[in-house]
């Protein structure tokens, strides 16, 4: 009974591995090869490059995307649970409240650590 299980997750897992190599493979018989030294510069927008490739950016940047990222988690568990709210009932009702307000505290903790403040240097 549980080996007709593995059997399958066996297959799944070879044919995971095997599709990507296959498909890799083929595309290098398939594709032209023609090596000329200006298909080795990077390109930006017709333009030869100028400076550096990496650039350091602010923190702040990432501290703003990571309370984007947290918030718009929100709103994606959000719209289920309203759509079948008829559905879910009191219960889950309670549930979403929990969910918010543990999502203000974090925003609450961070407006108090100061995160959401843009100071210019």
């Amino acid at each position: 009974m549980y080996t007709n299980s593995y059997v399958v997750v066996a297959i799944f897992l070879i044919l995971g591995v095997l599709l990507p190599i296959a498909a890799l493979t083929i595309g290098r018989w398939l594709r032209p090869n023609k090596p000329v030294e200006e298909k080795y510069t990077t390109y930006e927008s017709g333009n030869e490059p100028v400076g550096e490739g990496q650039v350091r950016f602010n923190i702040r940047y990432y501290l703003f995307a990571l309370m984007f990222v947290i918030f718009d988690v929100e709103t994606v568990f959000l719209y289920p649970w309203a759509v079948a709210y008829k559905q879910l009932g009191l219960f889950a009702l309670v549930e979403m409240c929990i969910f918010i307000g543990l999502l203000l505290v974090g925003l609450l903790y961070a407006w108090k650590k100061k995160v959401l403040q843009w100071n210019s240097i």
